[in-house]
């Protein structure tokens, strides 16, 4: 079946569209060019441009800079692309242009067609509805995808931030559940002095919110935007209050609390704030690398592990061997937060690679900070659920090790002295004797005296 064309022109000349496209002639040519992950832009990443040209229009209109016709006719193509139409429509990846220029000249076609349509006029039809002096009024891609950037990777981490509440909950949960259960504590995978369960899941408890926290604080930095800045940070082709009041409208759109960037300049040239960001997220990744970890050789065994405890069985461990669990969930996790560290590196790199106005980096930065968000936001309340929730103290082999362990006899350290419990410890390794029958047969404590030093609230205090 033949694909019927229109003939839309730019300045680069005339080109064909298919027909029915919604997006013009710069995102024709762009759409052969940018075919890296084969994968469709993210929708936070249209939604905030789309947001954008709405706050946009709205303020030119406002301003008097926009006949109200043309801005009404705008504003109502936005609100139908923000309210799911239209979506296939956006065929340039998030991972384009530096600076995303064809993105954004992607969301200014479609918005213009749409528009054109909404006062009865066919597409293309350029010189009514125009994409660069009508919907593109007052903007440049250099102000408009920094802006994008910093309103894309807010909506992501707000959603990861909810599910990292359902993680902590999870977490909270366990600890008071084994919050009784003593363990062998373990430093440089030896053998110290006890916990209980409960206290490390405490710490993963304490951990996860101070990365919560973390995240949160760099959201407050990247509430500052760069729209106005227009080319070089000078707000060239904008009206008088223009920055204020789009930055005002904007806010109003989204929900946010979106405030003028303090300096144009920088909010062009610099990536810093997104840089803290995806640090703080990569930080997240670091701290459930561990905590991943930690899950995973405590359930190590059943037989040649240590088996401390039991972790749900969310699918057949082996092919080949039956009945074996695999702590399959983690080491998802494990290889999610690798993929993290990974895109902070490349958002690093990035973040470094602009140079002197403007950094145009922006699409590999923001495709990075999305698809780490997305992956834990995604995994992380499956995580809670199908892993943490089901874990399982093994209480009898918790008890075994603790009564077993020699290095309980750090405990006597302040009743025999360092160097007898030394010996003590050295017996019973080489014997696989008990610490208290050999403290009880060497005379250094009565029974009363040992069962008071080893009770509960001494090993665990």
């Amino acid at each position: 079946m033949s694909q019927e064309f229109r003939i839309d022109k730019d300045s680069l000349g005339e080109i064909k569209v298919p027909i029915d496209a919604y997006y013009g002639p710069f995102t024709a040519r762009a759409k052969e060019q940018y075919q890296i992950t084969m994968l469709p832009p993210h929708r936070n990443f249209i939604k905030a441009f789309v947001m954008i040209k709405k706050a946009a229009a709205i303020t030119n209109k406002d301003l008097e800079v926009l006949p109200s016709e043309l801005a009404n006719a705008i504003i109502q193509s936005c609100d139908e692309i923000l309210n799911g139409k239209l979506s296939e429509q956006f065929v340039i990846e998030t991972l384009n242009s530096g600076a995303s220029t064809a993105f954004n000249m992607n969301c200014n076609e479609v918005i213009a067609n749409r528009a054109l349509e909404i006062l009865g006029k066919r597409k293309g039809e350029y010189d009514i509805i125009s994409p660069n002096d009508h919907v593109n009024m007052s903007q440049s891609s250099n102000d408009t995808s920094p802006t994008a950037i910093h309103l894309a990777i807010i909506m992501n981490c707000l959603d990861l931030i909810n599910s990292l509440d359902v993680l902590i909950k999870s977490l909270e949960r366990k600890s008071l559940e084994f919050s009784d259960d003593i363990k062998i504590g373990r430093t440089h995978l030896m053998d110290a002095i006890p916990v209980t369960l409960g206290n490390e899941f405490g710490a993963y408890v304490s951990a996860i919110k101070k990365c919560k926290d973390f995240i949160q604080a760099s959201l407050d930095q990247l509430n500052f935007i760069a729209l106005g800045g227009t080319a070089v940070g000078t707000g060239a082709n904008t009206p008088k209050g223009y920055q204020n009041l789009v930055v005002a409208n904007l806010a109003r759109i989204s929900g946010l609390p979106l405030k003028p960037s303090q300096n144009l300049f920088f909010s062009l040239q610099s990536k810093l704030e997104v840089a803290n960001c995806s640090s703080a997220i990569k930080n997240l990744a670091l701290e459930l690398t561990k905590i991943s970890n930690d899950i995973r050789l405590m359930a190590s065994g059943p037989m040649a592990g240590f088996s401390e405890i039991t972790i749900p069985a969310v699918h057949a461990g082996s092919s080949i061997m039956p009945g074996k669990v695999n702590p399959s969930l983690s080491e998802s996790l494990n290889m999610i937060c690798y993929i993290v560290v990974g895109n902070d590196l490349a958002v690093s790199f990035a973040a470094q690679g602009g140079q002197f106005e403007l950094n145009v980096m922006l699409g590999g930065i923001v495709k990075s900070v999305l698809d780490s968000t997305d992956m834990l936001t995604n995994f992380l309340p499956i995580f809670a659920k199908n892993m943490i929730d089901g874990i399982r103290a093994n209480k009898q082999k918790l008890e075994s090790y603790v009564e077993k362990s020699p290095v309980l006899v750090t405990l006597l350290n302040p009743i025999i002295g360092y160097l007898k419990a030394a010996e003590v410890y050295k017996e019973s390794l080489s014997s696989n004797r008990k610490i208290r029958d050999i403290v009880l047969e060497r005379g250094l404590m009565t029974a009363e005296q040992f069962d008071q030093a080893m009770s509960k609230e001494k090993l665990v205090s």
